[in-house]
C-alpha cells in the first residue's frame, strides 16, 4: 500500500516547514503497517521560498501556474502515484494518531473517502464557535474540510476530481460526488473525530468580522456565483499571510 500526501501551497514559506515535519512524523502510522508514503507539494505560482523549502524537506515539488486551490490539488494528485490520496493544507498539522485513524479506515475495506474534524492552533471565542459549527455540519453531512481529505485514488479520479469552476467550497462539491460514488459501491464516506486536525487560525486575525460577514452573506444568497469568483473569494487568493 502506498499513500500520497498532497499539499497545495501558495506563498506558504512561513508555515509549510511545520506542516511537512508533522506529516513526516505522522507517516510512522503507515510505516508500522509496512506501507510507504510520498509527499507531493504543488507550488501554486508562489513568489516566496515555498518550492525551495519543500524540496529541502524531501518533498516532490510540482508546479501549477494558475492560482486556484482546486487546480493545485488536482495537479498535485496527477503527479502522485499512491493507492490513496491525503490532501493536507499547507497550514495544517496532522498527527500520528490521525494518520493511524486513516489507516484503520482504509484497512476496514468499507471506506471510500473521508475527512477529519478540525481545531485551531489559537483559541478564541469566534474560532471555537466557527470550528464547532463546521465540525457539526461536517459530521452530519459527511462533508470533508478542505484542509484534510483522504480518498482512494481511483475514486478521486472516478468522481471527477476537484471542480475547476470553483474558487471556494470545492471540498464540499467533491464530498457530495464521493458520497454518491460510495453509495453505488456499497462503501462509506467518514469524518474522523477522535484526533482533530490542527490548523492555523491566521485568517481570523488577517480578516475583519465585517469582511467575513460580507463574504458569508454573498454565499448565503448567491452561493454558486460567489464561490465561482476569484475576486469574491479573496481570503484564499489575495496573498495575505
Amino acid at each position: 500500500m502506498k499513500i500520497s500526501a498532497v499539499i497545495p501551497a501558495f506563498n506558504e514559506a512561513k508555515l509549510l516547514g511545520a506542516t511537512l515535519r508533522s506529516i513526516q512524523a505522522a507517516g510512522a502510522a503507515f510505516g508500522e503497517r509496512g506501507w510507504t508514503m510520498e509527499i507531493v507539494v504543488c507550488d501554486n505560482n508562489s513568489t516566496d521560498a515555498t518550492a525551495e523549502l519543500a524540496r529541502a524537506a524531501g518533498a516532490r515539488v510540482v508546479f501549477e501556474p494558475v492560482n486556484q486551490i482546486a487546480r493545485a490539488r488536482n495537479t498535485g494528485a496527477a503527479a502522485a502515484d499512491g493507492d490513496w490520496l491525503i490532501f493536507v493544507d499547507a497550514d495544517s498539522q496532522p498527527t500520528r494518531e490521525l494518520f493511524a485513524d486513516v489507516a484503520a479506515a482504509i484497512e476496514s475495506g468499507r471506506c471510500l473517502a473521508g475527512g477529519s474534524t478540525v481545531c485551531m492552533d489559537r483559541r478564541s471565542r469566534a474560532g471555537d464557535a466557527g470550528t464547532g459549527l463546521w465540525n457539526f455540519i461536517s459530521r452530519t453531512m459527511k462533508w470533508a474540510a478542505g484542509s484534510f481529505i483522504f480518498c482512494q485514488a481511483d475514486a478521486f479520479r472516478q468522481a471527477g476530481k476537484f471542480n475547476l469552476e470553483l474558487f471556494a467550497s470545492e471540498e464540499i462539491d467533491l464530498s457530495r460526488r464521493l458520497k454518491k460514488l460510495a453509495r453505488r459501491e456499497g462503501k462509506k464516506v467518514i469524518i474522523l473525530h477522535h484526533h482533530p486536525l490542527l490548523t492555523s487560525a491566521r485568517k481570523l486575525s488577517l480578516y475583519s468580522r465585517r469582511e467575513y460577514l460580507r463574504f458569508l452573506t454573498k454565499v448565503i444568497f448567491h452561493p454558486r456565483k460567489t464561490t465561482a469568483s476569484r475576486e469574491t473569494c479573496h481570503p484564499w487568493y489575495d496573498g495575505r499571510r
